[in-house]
């Protein structure tokens, strides 16, 4: 199965906006394809807001978020893989979602390996 993270994040994204409150990421700034200021980033970590009014082009794939933001030197294009995503929450009274730092992902199933059982019928 895909993992059920980038589907959380989207319905909890719109859940918070939909409550007039300002959805923030915190971020695992660590992992490679993490493209934020560094700059900004403290022991590891990076909080972003995603609010509407904060920021422009905002897509929430199923492999990456993306959008651009202001910061003090000027607009910056961030790419944000949903692994890296540890929580979405609203700032104003921090009711969202944490998510283990570990891929959710399951592997599928094995199929069965069992001789045929077929019986010649006369």
């Amino acid at each position: 199965m895909t993992s059920s993270r980038p589907y959380l994040i989207r319905a909890l994204y719109e859940w918070i906006v939909d409550n007039h409150l300002t959805p923030h990421l915190l971020v695992n700034a660590t992992l490679p394809e993490v493209d934020v200021p560094p700059q900004y980033v403290k022991e590891g970590r990076i909080v972003l807001n995603i609010g509407p009014s904060a920021i422009e082009e905002l897509l929430i794939a199923n492999q990456a978020i993306t959008f651009s933001a202001r910061f003090n030197e000027g607009v910056y294009e961030l790419y944000v893989p949903t692994i890296a995503v540890l929580a979405i929450y609203a700032s104003e009274n921090g009711r969202g979602m944490f998510f283990s730092e570990e891929e959710e992902e399951t592997p599928p199933p094995e199929k069965l390996k069992r001789k045929p059982n077929l019986k010649v019928v006369k």
